[in-house]
């Protein structure tokens, strides 16, 4: 007989996912749901076809335990890397602020009948960072160690 996991059993091990279809990347974008970057963190490697950031995400596995262990929130530095990029725009972003700060808010996807389609990094404020992919290859993948988060507190979003 086999029993589903729980976290309880999980260890504290950095996160290393695979986003290869529309399932699998909204679990990525909830573990990135409130991360936030400075504008300089991100970049298009376009003879890589490859577009990363690094991101200060909010460690979402890691509440429910905190919460019970009365720990404040952690966060941790990780890489979010789109493969396959073909073509990338933003708008609501001024990319010559240097000292802007981004928070990242849900990574989507929408398909082409070609097999690619469209990464959308939403952010608060309005901006976007639109992502033309041939395939849908997302990872996820933490860097450092958990941090205590300089606030404290997990964001809130109107339901």
């Amino acid at each position: 007989m086999t029993e589903d996991a729980r976290f309880e059993d999980g260890g504290e091990k950095p996160l290393n996912l695979g986003a290869f279809d529309v399932e699998d990347l909204r679990v990525l974008s909830a573990l990135v749901q409130d991360a936030v970057l400075p504008i300089t963190e991100m970049q298009w490697q376009a003879r890589r076809r490859r577009f990363a950031m690094l991101v200060n995400r909010l460690r979402r596995e890691d509440l429910p335990a905190a919460e019970r262990a009365g720990r404040k929130a952690e966060r941790v530095r990780a890489m979010l890397i789109v493969d396959h990029v073909l073509h990338v725009a933003s708008q609501g972003i001024d990319r010559s602020d240097k000292d802007t700060v981004l928070q990242l808010l849900s990574v989507s996807f929408e398909a082409q009948e070609d097999g690619g389609g469209e990464v959308l990094l939403t952010l608060a404020g309005d901006g976007a960072i639109r992502l033309r992919v041939e395939a849908l290859e997302v990872g996820l993948r933490d860097v450092t160690r958990p941090y205590l988060a300089p606030s404290g507190k997990v964001p809130k979003h109107p339901d």
